[in-house]
């Protein structure tokens, strides 16, 4: 999961959502079956989340979505597990590092047709 957002105080739930490639009504459902998620509203109940949230959705995202964990289970991890944020965060560059070396794997092996096609 490698969520791209640009560095700002407040995302809207739009770019929240799109970010996490899901729709607005998931991140609002989360948003009341997690207490870890509170953004904050303005007068027409406009939600703003903050790099917290952000954090608190990659770990529920991370454990429903690519885990397969229910509801239930998630909870439960958050709270037997606080230290979950670290093992995903690491998750994750690991899987970057990964795509990068898969990159440098195909422009290799592209290099090595290219001289096997010249001989």
């Amino acid at each position: 999961m490698n969520i791209q957002l640009p560095e700002k105080l407040y995302y809207s739930i739009g770019e929240v959502a799109q970010a996490f490639n899901v729709n607005a009504s998931l991140i609002r459902f989360w948003e009341k079956e997690f207490d870890s998620i509170a953004p904050k509203k303005n007068k027409k109940g406009d939600r703003f989340f903050t790099s917290k949230d952000i954090e608190n959705l990659k770990i529920i995202y991370h454990l429903v979505k690519e885990r397969g964990y229910t509801l239930d289970g998630a909870r439960s991890v958050l709270v037997t597990q606080p230290k979950i944020s670290k093992r995903i965060e690491i998750i994750s560059r690991l899987e970057l590092v990964k795509a990068e070396l898969v990159k440098l794997k195909e422009l290799l092996d592209g290099e090595e047709n290219n001289l096997h096609n010249e001989i």
